[in-house]
């Protein structure tokens, strides 16, 4: 049975890249405006803006579409009226190793639902607008013991080769406000998010729709933290030149709403960048960001803290994105002390597919573990309208804490209905 789901899952990503060949039209679905915003592309209002772009399926399902239209007309009296943007989406994770381990898992899955939303209840038709922020997430099995957010240290493998999927069962991840001010030049977001939504980031780093390995996606030289109740600040210098600050609970985790429960224990970073333009920030992007965490009385954590560097150049057609990361740190509280990731993007703008593969080599914070190198290779697929189906292979290469593997490979499947 395993050597069948292999096949279809390597065979999907081969079938996957012949589908790249017709185009349509793209308009929106319930014309959510963009907004300007400190958060990156896995941010809730960003997702918000992604999902209702119109996409290019390599199926059209009229009668589908038509089903759904009702809930996006819905949705834009929503928006039009009150400033209320409302998403849903259903994301499923499964991923299995070619020969495991003796005594491990040899696959895990992880389904989530979310509903999640932007209202603009200050400024809606001015830069200095102002939003109330949230999204709650179902996170449940599939029916395997294992979770793809445990499954590498399940195996031996000292990191995550499924970003967020765990079972946290229903969880608050955002309730935030957030602002803007001079003229969108300045914002601020004080409440309950996560940290890694906003400081460090790449235009390529969303662990819904690309690379689904937490060192390809982010830099893990970085202690980092957890949905908690925190502040951020992002301000342009001038228009290419822009700092970011965030202060977060030290403790905070995506299952617990408690506000400092453990005291004045913090993580915080900084960031100063630069982009060709403010609109560009995503596509065209370098900078370098310092982090420090305190040490933490209830997890046994010592302080820690490190300086990373970060890039991504987009093409003028937007079609490519290669990207580099750096990062040292000093202290446990990291996965790693010293890591480098490079990687490339290609969007098949009139399919809109996208396709990826990333490197990444890594030194653990423990000097007893070894040297590790993670390889993912993923294809998008956006099947229908609202469905998008993403296989991947990952190729893990000297496993830290498992000496008696020197290579595993880990095959997904992440599937994703949005509306």
């Amino acid at each position: 049975m395993k050597k069948i789901l292999i096949t279809l899952l390597f065979g999907g990503l081969m079938v996957s890249v012949a589908f790249a060949n017709e185009s349509t039209e793209h308009t929106g679905k319930s014309g959510f405006d963009k907004k300007a915003k400190l958060g990156g592309p896995s941010s809730t209002s960003a997702l918000l803006e992604e999902d209702d772009e119109l996409k290019k399926p390599v199926f059209r399902f009229p009668e589908f579409d038509s089903a759904l239209q009702p809930w996006f007309d819905f949705k834009a009296r929503l928006n039009e009226r009150y400033g209320l943007q409302l998403g849903a989406a259903y994301t499923a994770l499964y991923q299995i190793v070619d020969d495991a381990p003796s005594g491990a898992e040899d696959d895990a899955g992880i389904g989530i639902a979310r509903i999640f939303g932007r209202w603009t209840l200050l400024g809606r038709d001015t830069d200095n607008h102002g939003s109330l922020v949230f999204s709650v997430d179902n996170r449940h099995r599939l029916g395997t013991k294992a979770t793809p957010s445990d499954f590498g240290f399940n195996i031996g493998y000292n990191g995550i080769p499924g970003t967020l999927f765990s079972d946290v069962d229903t969880v608050l991840v955002d309730l935030n406000w957030q602002q803007a001010l001079n003229n969108g030049r300045t914002g601020f977001v004080i409440g309950r998010f996560d940290p890694s939504d906003f400081m460090d980031v790449l235009g390529y780093s969303n662990p819904w729709t690309s690379f689904q390995n937490l060192s390809i996606l982010f830099n893990t030289s970085i202690a980092l933290h957890d949905s908690s109740a925190g502040f951020a600040m992002g301000h342009f210098f001038t228009d290419q030149w822009f700092g970011l600050v965030t202060v977060n609970d030290g403790n905070g985790n995506v299952s617990d709403v408690g506000v400092f429960e453990e005291g004045a224990e913090f993580f915080t970073q900084a960031e100063i960048g630069w982009t060709p333009s403010k609109d560009q920030r995503y596509f065209r992007n370098i900078h370098v960001t310092g982090w420090h965490t305190d040490s933490r009385d209830k997890t046994v954590t010592e302080e820690s803290w490190g300086l990373t560097f970060a890039a991504n150049w987009t093409s003028e057609n937007k079609l490519w994105m290669p990207f580099v990361r750096y990062g040292w740190s000093e202290g446990t509280a990291p996965l790693m002390n010293d890591t480098a990731t490079i990687g490339l993007l290609h969007y098949i703008a009139h399919r809109s597919d996208l396709v990826g593969i990333g490197a990444n080599w890594g030194n653990p914070s423990d000097p007893s573990l070894r040297h590790q190198y993670t390889g993912e290779l993923f294809y998008r697929l956006q099947l229908a309208q609202n469905l998008a189906i993403t296989p991947s292979i990952q190729l893990l290469v000297d496993p830290a804490l498992n000496l008696g593997e020197n290579n595993l490979v880990v095959f997904g499947l992440r599937t994703r209905l949005s509306f």
